[in-house]
């Protein structure tokens, strides 16, 4: 009899790594994936925490999908069921909830006989729905950000072995992704636990020798992370992509020494001129946090300020979210809601200026775009991202899917940034 199983996944790029883990685990084990709308013998979701909407989101499907079809084998991992086991189960006794350390042997978990001899590591070979491929080398986190829940529930930093990473890296090419981003929980942390002087640049060298790449991008680094070493590789290298995401969280001192974040603005200011003098035409993309608890009106018109110091690219703005187990969740005053509203939406216009100063400058300018879907079923029109990850629509009868050309851009609005 045919077995069959659904995936959900909610989350960040690691998250989205973990899936793909699991999905050719169970493919392996002979699980045939289908639609959200077919029935399935399992349905795995592999959840996150990192905001009160994200535990929310998760339990109102888990607890749907129980109603739907109360015969499927419900499997829940991932962020939420580290901590959040019995409120799972409070769902519904039958649900398998699985941590986030097991998740690697997803198929000792699978009932009935299991295949022999699978490997109990992570590694992927494809990653279903992206032409861009996400390779994780890095899991867990040391900072101990006071809102962040994260290193509650993924642990201490680890990295893996260069040598699995750079075979993984093999097969995704052959398997015809031209473009892998590497991502962790935190990136940059990657190699400080391991022996010898191994580092995020050592990697990026060696993924470089492999023919057939034709890109590496990083997914997001802290500032501390941010070497000399690593902004004269992104000027010199010819594969490694003009953009950095480097969150930000406030642009205040005193609310960044409650976030017990490892920085001030000033330091964060100097770094990115730095980066942007060293590397011409590198994107700056970054987080805020708004409305972390005790933040005044002079606080975030300071964020404000540093939005604006920096010309970002992109700007992804969380309205804080308290967390139980962190530090921040006993902080006090609470900022109210309507106020967090207000301010997230005050930054989003900052950010929309931001945005098109930024893509203004490559006006009439040629730029290399990895295609990676057509913007409708129907049209002929495609869309990309260039190197330094501005997206890109362009018209052609031709298939330009995981196709890396060379474009010239010929019109920039708020929304869209045109190229022919």
């Amino acid at each position: 009899m045919e077995k069959t199983v659904r995936f959900y996944s909610f989350g960040c790029k690691a998250n989205q790594y973990d899936t793909q883990d699991m999905r050719e685990k169970l493919t392996l084990n002979g699980y045939r994936e289908v639609g959200h709308l077919k029935r399935a013998h399992i349905c795995l979701i592999n959840t996150c925490t990192v905001t009160h909407k994200a535990d929310s989101e998760a339990f109102k499907l888990i607890t749907r999908l129980k109603k739907e079809d109360p015969q499927t084998k419900i499997i829940v991992t991932g962020c939420l069921a580290q901590l959040d086991k019995n409120k799972i189960k409070d769902i519904s006794r039958s649900i398998l909830v699985v941590r986030n350390q097991d998740k690697a042997n997803i198929q000792k978990y699978l009932p009935g006989k299991k295949k022999p001899g699978l490997a109990q590591k992570e590694a992927i070979t494809s990653f279903k729905g992206h032409t861009r491929a996400f390779l994780k080398i890095q899991d867990g986190c040391n900072n101990g950000c006071s809102y962040c829940k994260v290193p509650l529930v993924r642990g201490k930093s680890k990295s893996k072995a260069k040598g699995d990473i750079y075979a993984e890296a093999q097969s995704l090419v052959a398997h015809g992704f031209k473009e892998i981003v590497l991502t962790g929980i935190c990136l940059g942390a990657y190699g400080k636990d391991l022996s010898g002087r191994q580092n995020l640049v050592g990697i990026i060298e060696e993924l470089e020798t492999i023919k057939g790449l034709l890109r590496i991008r990083l997914s997001s680094l802290e500032a501390s992370d941010v070497t000399p070493e690593l902004i004269h590789k992104l000027s010199s290298s010819g594969k490694l992509c003009r953009h950095l995401h480097i969150p930000m969280q406030s642009g205040d001192d005193e609310i960044l020494m409650k976030m017990n974040r490892k920085y001030n603005r000033k330091q964060y200011i100097d770094l990115v001129k730095e980066i942007k003098r060293v590397v011409p035409g590198i994107a700056i993309t970054t987080d805020v946090l708004v409305g972390f608890p005790g933040e005044t009106q002079a606080h975030f018109d300071n964020t404000i300020k540093l939005v604006r110091a920096i010309k970002p690219l992109k700007v992804h703005i969380f309205p804080y979210s308290p967390r139980e187990h962190t530090k921040a969740f006993h902080f006090k005053p609470e900022i109210h809601i309507r106020t967090i509203h207000a301010r997230v939406a005050a930054l989003k216009k900052i950010e929309s200026q931001m945005s098109l100063a930024f893509r203004r400058r490559f006006l009439n300018k040629q730029v290399p775009v990895l295609i990676e879907s057509k913007t409708s079923d129907t049209s002929f029109s495609w869309e990309g991202y260039s190197d330094n990850y501005i997206k890109i629509t362009t018209r052609s009868n031709d298939n330009l899917k995981n196709k890396l050309v060379f474009l010239k851009i010929t019109s920039i609005n708020n929304n869209i940034t045109t190229a022919q």
